[in-house]
């Protein structure tokens, strides 16, 4: 905890944001702040989720419009102020005069980045490719490993659309199968999970993917048992981490993975326009570039990023928003989401017809909150909560657990660490009141 501590303040006094990081402005407020880091030092993550009084600082790093009640960060999240000076900053450089101070003098430091990145995921440098997104990082290894007609793909019904559609234009164009199926939500245990992969598996499978933690309900997946199982049996498997990375603390070995692709302005707070793909150094051959790179087949973990020319300050400004996440303590961070998380779904427990959808065990979940409520229309629920509450959420559509056709309309909640419990309040009080009373007509 005392190094967590020295590096946050290390950090805001090296361009992190100093006093501004929380929106403060004297010396009597860097005593407060240096007051609260001392406090929860020593303390356990999970004491800490609850201290009001040190989330306090912690909000005030976003410009956020508090006129409405956000609880859909996981589509994107706000980038804290200090990550949008940087991007600001470097952006201002580089307009000066682009071709010699974007590519001669940013372009190079994308090079630090991709060490903090690899530090942070617990890799090699020459194991992480910096991308605009999560949906590139997937679709290199998804389009770009050989398979051949009659080649099966497994992936369940809850991986997400953009990474299943570039699975479904290869079955159109190159006659490979691919093969999905559902699973209960929330199920008994990551050991339920491994097994259907396991019976889902035939001679025929040659490339698995799977989420991370699902977009849909936020469950978790047991990442290192499936690799294994799928390691054993000579099939690669892709992983879209794209909630995951930034959301709750893990490292590469942790996963035993070999090709993982992330998001870096979801959980881990970047600008928009930032993920990156992990490939295991053995594998970087394998995989085709996604735009044609002068070695194809090299080894070069830079050959996917042959994208022409892009923002060098929004990848820039990712050390910024890396330095942030690690300056509050990722445990601390990870801690704080899940008490969010359980804060509404406690208050929403026992209404008639509410089921949770997401598991409440620390392994299968964590920020990421989905339920429904039998016999009220969801659809006619998130209208009047942003119509007459200004409260913003998102409904999603859930496959039925047992592969019909059928779809469970459900809110998925997905606050952060700006937002105020007393908020939460507004929300499920809002709910409250409409189950009891009835939707507007």
């Amino acid at each position: 905890m005392a190094t967590s501590r020295r590096r946050f303040l290390k950090g805001l006094g090296m361009g992190v944001g100093g006093l501004g990081v929380f929106g403060l402005s004297s010396r009597e407020s860097m005593a407060a702040l240096r007051g609260k880091l001392s406090e929860v030092r020593g303390r356990s993550a999970s004491a800490v989720a609850s201290d009001e009084s040190f989330w306090f600082y912690v909000q005030q790093a976003f410009e956020i419009d508090r006129s409405i009640i956000t609880l859909n960060t996981g589509g994107v999240h706000p980038a804290p102020k200090v990550v949008m000076d940087a991007v600001k900053r470097y952006w201002d450089f580089a307009n000066g005069a682009p071709v010699l101070n974007s590519w001669r003098y940013l372009r190079p430091r994308k090079e630090q980045i991709r060490i903090k990145l690899a530090r942070t995921f617990g890799c090699s440098p020459e194991e992480i490719a910096i991308t605009r997104n999560v949906t590139e990082s997937m679709q290199i290894p998804l389009l770009g490993l050989d398979l051949k007609p009659g080649d099966e793909v497994l992936t369940t019904t809850h991986d997400y659309p953009s990474m299943k559609n570039a699975l479904f234009q290869r079955e159109q164009r190159e006659g490979v199968k691919v093969r999905t199926f559902s699973f209960p939500y929330p199920p008994k245990s990551l050991d339920e999970l491994t097994e259907l992969f396991r019976k889902n598996i035939t001679p025929r499978t040659r490339l698995i993917l799977i989420c991370h933690i699902t977009n849909l309900t936020g469950q978790i997946f047991p990442v290192r048992d499936i690799c294994r199982l799928a390691r054993e049996k000579g099939i690669e498997v892709v992983i879209d981490g794209a909630h995951a990375f930034g959301h709750f603390e893990f490292k590469r070995d942790d996963l035993d993975c070999d090709i993982y692709g992330a998001n870096l302005h979801k959980w881990m707070m970047a600008p928009v326009g930032n993920g990156f793909l992990y490939v295991r150094k053995n594998k970087i051959p394998r995989i085709w570039p996604l735009f044609p790179a002068p070695d194809p087949r090299g080894d070069d973990i830079r050959k996917f990023e042959h994208v022409g020319t892009q923002p060098e300050a929004l990848k820039l400004a990712v050390g910024d928003a890396l330095a942030f996440h690690h300056g509050i303590g990722g445990a601390r961070k990870q801690a704080r989401l899940r008490y969010l998380r359980d804060y509404w779904a406690q208050r929403l427990e026992g209404l008639p017809g509410f089921r949770m959808l997401t598991s409440p065990h620390p392994d299968q979940g964590c920020g990421i909150g989905t339920y429904t409520i039998d016999g009220l229309d969801m659809n006619g629920l998130q209208r009047a909560l942003f119509d007459k509450h200004k409260i913003y959420t998102i409904n999603v559509g859930i496959p039925a657990p047992d592969g019909s056709s059928e779809r469970v309309t459900a809110s998925r909640v997905t606050p952060s660490i700006y937002t105020l419990p007393r908020e939460l309040d507004i929300y499920t009080d809002a709910v409250r009141h409409y189950v009891k009373n009835g939707l507007p007509g």
